[in-house]
């Protein structure tokens, strides 16, 4: 048996790859930004090694091709970027990224994926509620990150921002407006990461691949772990996480025609009823959420953003994934809170911004094609041989659940373009294509 296929060298490699996208943050605050580095390009030589090792599951011609052009489209926006040496660096993570996602795709199934989510947030989550019920019973005090993101001179403010600390100790301020902010040091991410965790061991329970009292338990974990962040995307999240099952449970269990017409209407006929109600009450909503009407100061960066897009709109200004805080315009172009910010918050103005409406319009067929081959896993029994279906899987319900959850983000945050987001795109881009068999775990 090869090195690469022995389950302990498989097992670590998923998780691995897992950490060091789910929680990056809480790697680099606590090793550095140069062990961290370090590690991603390891992990990326490793899945090359893979690629390598099993060429014979994939081929380019049957990747996506929305995903082609865009990596494409973005790698070739170095020659008319206007910070080439950030877009280079940018176009580095991203490759990394997708060969990670790649290699994930086509050398682990759908089960084992399921499993080192499990994993992985469940550590994410645990270690989230120790840190932070440490330094509110020991440290008694906010605690800045052992190692600071490049470009943050802490020097410079009279006051540090409380958006710069790891913790804040505001554990036991939970029910007066106080969120945590774990490993990650941030309550939004958080937030987002215990959602995921809800929909993995939701699935894990649904589907008994472990013990239906751990899997409920750690259900029970991820939910406290929602309220306690606070996160308005999250709650949006949530709600469309909860839309979505309830209409692939109608789906599934209705079989006729006219059945499945009459639920498809009344999808339509909600989706037009939220638009209208965003466009008509949008303040009340964002007061609902606990949001100002600047949605926190989000409407101020689009903005700014969208005014620079339109000085280039066609091709935009160059790919960089994250902003770099040292390249031009990025030095000065969006504070919050008197932090400066690495992104638009928003992926869909950070798209047309990066790479202009001809990258959006790849970015987007991307994701829709993605969606509706994620709509279809889940609402189709598996075929298990000619003319025989199997029975329906909570498993195969896993792609389009993150998906959802990441596309709800994306409008708030741009990490759909980096980083886990991307990530989990490329996976389900590649795995709902590949026409090669799911590998067995």
């Amino acid at each position: 048996m090869r090195v690469i296929d022995r389950p302990g060298v498989r097992s670590a490699f998923l998780v691995l790859t897992l950490v060091l996208l789910l929680a990056g943050d809480a790697v680099r605050f606590t090793f550095g930004w140069w062990s961290f580095g370090v590690l991603a390009v390891a992990m990326a030589g490793a899945s090359v090694w893979l690629l390598v090792a099993h060429r014979d599951r994939w081929r380019l011609g049957a990747l996506p091709y929305p995903l082609i052009a865009f990596l494409a489209l973005a790698t070739l926006s170095i020659l008319w970027s206007f910070y080439p040496g950030a877009t280079a660096l940018g176009l580095f993570t991203t490759w990394l990224i997708a060969l990670s996602a790649l290699a994930v795709a086509v050398t682990f199934s759908w089960a084992e994926i399921l499993r080192g989510l499990g994993w992985v947030l469940r550590g994410v989550l645990g270690l989230s509620l120790l840190f932070e019920l440490f330094v509110s019973l020991v440290l008694r005090a906010p605690i800045l990150p052992l190692f600071t993101q490049p470009g943050v001179d802490y020097s410079i403010y009279d006051k540090i921002p409380p958006m710069l600390y790891w913790s804040r100790n505001e554990l036991f301020e939970v029910l007066d407006e106080g969120r945590i902010q774990g490993i990650l040091g941030n309550a939004n991410n958080l937030g987002m990461l215990a959602l995921l965790a809800l929909i993995v061991f939701a699935i894990q329970f649904a589907d008994r691949t472990t013990s239906r009292r751990v899997s409920g338990a750690w259900f029970v974990i991820a939910a406290i772990t929602v309220v306690f962040t606070r996160s308005a995307t999250v709650t949006v999240a949530l709600v469309a996480v909860v839309a979505v099952v309830a209409v692939i449970v109608a789906w599934r269990r209705v079989t006729s025609a006219r059945g499945r017409a009459l639920i498809g209407g009344g999808v339509l006929a909600i989706l037009a009823a939220g638009i209208i109600a965003v466009l008509t009450l949008g303040d009340t909503l964002l007061g609902l959420l606990g949001k100002d009407s600047t949605f926190t100061g989000r409407f101020g960066i689009w903005d700014k953003v969208a005014a620079l897009a339109e000085q280039r709109p066609a091709q935009g200004w160059g790919w960089v994934s994250y902003w770099m805080p040292w390249a031009e315009p990025f030095t000065d172009l969006a504070f919050r809170r008197g932090v400066r910010q690495l992104q638009a918050h928003n992926a869909w103005i950070d798209v047309w911004f990066q790479l202009g409406v001809i990258g959006l319009l790849v970015f987007a067929a991307l994701v829709v094609s993605t969606t509706i081959r994620a709509t279809a896993l889940a609402v189709d029994r598996p075929i298990l041989g000619r003319g025989t279906a199997g029975p329906y899987r909570a498993t195969t319900l896993l792609p389009l659940l993150l998906l959802i959850t990441l596309l709800v983000q994306s409008l708030a945050e741009s990490r759909l373009l980096v980083e886990y987001g991307f990530f989990f795109l490329v996976l389900i881009g590649v795995k709902t294509r590949s026409s090669t068999s799911e590998p067995t775990p």
